[in-house]
């Protein structure tokens, strides 16, 4: 076989791998002696350091002990910093919390204002003297000291609230508050405080003392929904900050450690107490005087009396974050701050929504152990036009309308029948209310007994929880009950429910979290026959010279077809049946057709009733924020009766629209139709019934004729005729108790007990579950 290779290559290649192999071996033999005498000469040049015994101990382990945890921290603290700074990406950043928005009612009045307009207009020479002290006495003495960061006064706060054993002195910088104020939120998170501390320090580079303090003063937020001194200034004293006197700036600079708490318009010895507090840190920090503080100590403070000033002011915090995520989405260059914006609101409905919350709290809140509540009402379109967040907004600023996730309860039933007629079933399809597990959870109705074979109007209507239930099951088909409430959370998505939504087996009666606003303008699905609407608050913005800027019906999200109209048109029949003959009996309107459905949850802690007209729909919630339960509050009771009284006055001087599958002024046909033995057993728990408007009214009426009665009887026992002795009086005739269907209104709970005989089922042909 011929070579392939000659002899002579062979030989070339033998000879190059040598040379490579003893230059390779040759480097490394230089490499490494050269290395080793490079390590003798470092060896005896560091010998001429070496520290030996006790010194060593002393002074050379602790430095670099010192030296490795030194590193360690500046690489954590460069960890740490890097989400603070972050913050700080925008190049706008200081005018990023420059906002300023004028509200008005859907009519064009003006309702209030939120957010902080930079005062130029007073430059920080130009604030008293006093009113300084006042702020940096109380705040942060050593402001002009340190780096942002008062370590001093950080430590001598943690030493006194230790002593305390509480929290009684606040440790953070001026600068610290600003950083919070411009760029944070106010949860007490370990995170945010290292932000803040990490933001204080890079503001310090940036802006000058002088800067910081003038920003700090016009932005930080001084109660009734003022920000800045100036602004509170002439919100309670008014007048200019520039012309407060001692006694007002102490007042003012008491204000920023808890504007809700001491704002003077709603707790006026309060707030004097604390300027009380501010005049003695101006004279422990040598500010002044006890001299020259005596006169403000014995002449405290005058404010405006504005009790009589009802903004709504949980709206507009609502409007205020809508309007702030719609200026976000306006181009960068587009440099306006200062907005005039007019909303949905209605002050009419929005005052009687306020006032007939606190009538029905004061009223009925302590029998149902029932401290707060919360209302939307909206159009049908998603505008929101009246909002509740809770019982008074100057105790608690939080909105349980936007902000609270509370389980819903049977008010969330509707999306599961939703789901059911989108997978082939019909109002009067069968289901056999009886015992279903899954896994080891067996859900039970109301009564603890079953009604057997119902359709799901009569289920829906008496708030059956089996039902829904067996529907996820029979919904999810080979998949399982997994896979049924799946479809029902996509079907609550489709709604516009953005709560969380995981995936429990009670989710189908109402166990998962939502929110009143999201849950209220969700069902303005049904009457929209099918199409979901976004809640909104803001219909039109324009700049401060009036240039229109943006307008709901043109540049806001349109309606989207959630499910078909025929499913929607069953559904608004479904749940006219709850209002008419159900657990919503109470939320009945005279001649208005009404559908919704009430919720009740586990030991009674949250009460909901969520319903709808041809022209507006509106949640009710009452409940305690610390989810404590109430006395068997159920969602038929005042959250009915609640829903009720609003609704009365947002439908005055308003065209009637109709429901779809609902005749105006006509009686719903009965979902409890049957035999002349059928009967429906409610089981009346709980506190004891209350007296409705009507039942009112009949006692009225009762009394003016008992009057009439004995007026007459006295008439007669005075009068003769033709020389006839006078007649024998005749007794007034005793009041008849009115009859409780009248009188009373029976707070049915919401899912009553089961009718000891089935109603009749319909011709039409029927689904069977079981």
């Amino acid at each position: 076989m011929r070579k392939i290779v000659p002899s002579e290559w062979k030989k070339r290649f033998q000879n190059f791998f040598l040379d490579l192999d003893a230059r390779i071996d040759s480097t490394l033999f230089s490499s490494g002696k050269g290395l080793r005498e490079l390590f003798e000469r470092y060896s005896t040049f560091m010998d001429q350091f070496y520290v030996g015994r006790w010194k060593r101990w002393v002074f050379v382990e602790p430095l670099s002990e010192m030296a490795n945890i030194g590193l360690a921290g500046l690489i954590l603290m460069l960890a740490l910093a890097i989400p603070a700074f972050h913050e700080t990406s925008d190049d706008d950043w200081l005018k990023k919390s420059d906002l300023a928005v004028t509200f008005l009612d859907r009519y064009n009045n003006p309702i209030g204002s939120r957010g902080i307009k930079h005062n130029d207009s007073i430059p920080l020479e130009d604030f008293p003297d006093h009113l300084i002290k006042a702020t940096l006495a109380t705040e942060d003495r050593r402001f002009y000291d340190h780096f942002g960061i008062d370590i001093a006064g950080t430590a001598r706060a943690l030493m006194t609230n230790a002593q305390a054993g509480g929290v009684r002195q606040g440790g953070s910088s001026i600068t610290q508050q600003l950083a919070k104020n411009l760029f944070l939120n106010n949860e007490r998170t370990i995170e945010r405080k290292i932000k803040e501390a990490f933001l204080a320090i890079w503001l310090e580079t940036r802006l000058t003392k002088n800067e910081i303090l003038k920003l700090y003063l016009d932005r930080a937020y001084m109660g009734g929904g003022t920000f800045g001194v100036d602004g509170a200034a002439h919100f309670y004293f008014n007048k200019s900050a520039r012309d407060v006197n001692l006694a007002e700036a102490a007042m003012l600079a008491g204000l920023f450690k808890a504007p809700t708490k001491y704002a003077p318009h709603i707790n006026l010895p309060a707030a004097r107490a604390r300027a009380n507090v501010v005049l003695d840190n101006l004279v422990d920090a040598g500010f002044m005087t006890e001299g020259q503080v005596f006169g403000a100590r014995r002449n405290p403070a005058s404010v405006v009396d504005r009790r009589d000033e009802n903004s709504p002011n949980y709206y507009l915090d609502y409007a205020f974050e809508e309007m702030k995520k719609l200026v976000d989405t306006f181009p960068k260059s587009y440099n306006e701050r200062v907005f005039v914006v007019r909303t949905a609101i209605d002050m009419n409905v929005q005052k009687a929504a306020e006032e007939t919350v606190e009538d029905q709290l004061r009223q009925f809140g302590r029998d149902y152990h029932a401290t707060q509540a919360a209302v939307v009402l909206a159009d049908l379109d998603g505008g929101v036009r009246a909002m509740v967040g809770g019982r008074d907004y100057g105790a608690s600023q939080f909105n349980r309308a936007t902000d609270a996730y509370r389980q819903p309860g049977s008010s969330f039933k509707p999306y599961v029948y939703t789901t059911a007629l989108m997978n082939g079933f019909k109002p009067n399809s069968i289901v056999v209310d009886g015992p279903v597990c899954i896994g080891n959870w067996c859900p039970q109705n109301y009564g603890r007994s079953y009604s057997g074979a119902v359709t799901l109007t009569q289920a829906i209507t008496r708030s059956i929880n089996v039902v829904p239930v067996k529907l996820s099951i029979a919904i999810g088909g080979k998949g399982g009950p997994k896979a049924g409430r799946a479809k029902i959370v996509e079907t609550a998505r489709k709604f516009g429910i953005k709560a969380p939504l995981p995936d429990t087996p009670s989710l189908p009666i109402g166990a998962d979290e939502v929110t009143v606003l999201e849950h209220a303008v969700a069902y303005a699905t049904f009457p929209n026959r099918g199409k979901a609407v976004t809640p909104h608050a803001v219909l039109e913005v324009r700049t401060g010279s009036g240039d229109l800027v943006w307008r709901w019906d043109r540049d806001g999200p349109k309606p989207r077809q959630a499910v078909p109209a025929s499913v929607a048109d069953d559904m608004v029949g479904m749940m006219s049946h709850v209002v008419e003959e159900g657990t919503a009996r109470r939320a009945q309107l005279d001649g208005i057709p009404a559908a919704g459905k009430t919720g009740t949850t586990n030991s009674y802690r949250d009460a909901w009733f969520v319903g709808y007209t041809g022209n507006f729909v509106a949640a009710v919630w009452y409940g305690n924020d610390d989810y404590s339960s109430t006395n068997r509050m159920t969602g038929g009771s005042l959250p009915a009766k609640t829903w009720h009284d609003i609704m009365e006055v947002a439908h005055q001087g308003v065209e009637i629209k109709s429901l779809p599958g609902v005749t105006p002024g006509k009686r719903v046909p009965d979902a409890f139709a049957a035999s002349s033995s059928t009967s429906v057993r409610v089981d009346n728990t709980g506190p004891p019934p209350v007296l409705t408007r009507k039942g009112v009214n009949i006692l009225v009426r009762v009394e003016k004729l008992m009057d009439d009665a004995a007026k007459s009887a006295g008439a007669v026992g005075k009068t003769t005729f033709n020389d006839t002795p006078p007649s024998t009086p005749v007794p007034s005739p005793a009041p008849a108790s009115p009859q409780p269907a009248e009188a009373l209104a029976s707070a049915a709970p919401d899912e009553p007990a089961a009718a000891a005989t089935t109603a009749s089922p319909p011709q039409r042909k029927k689904t069977r579950v079981q």
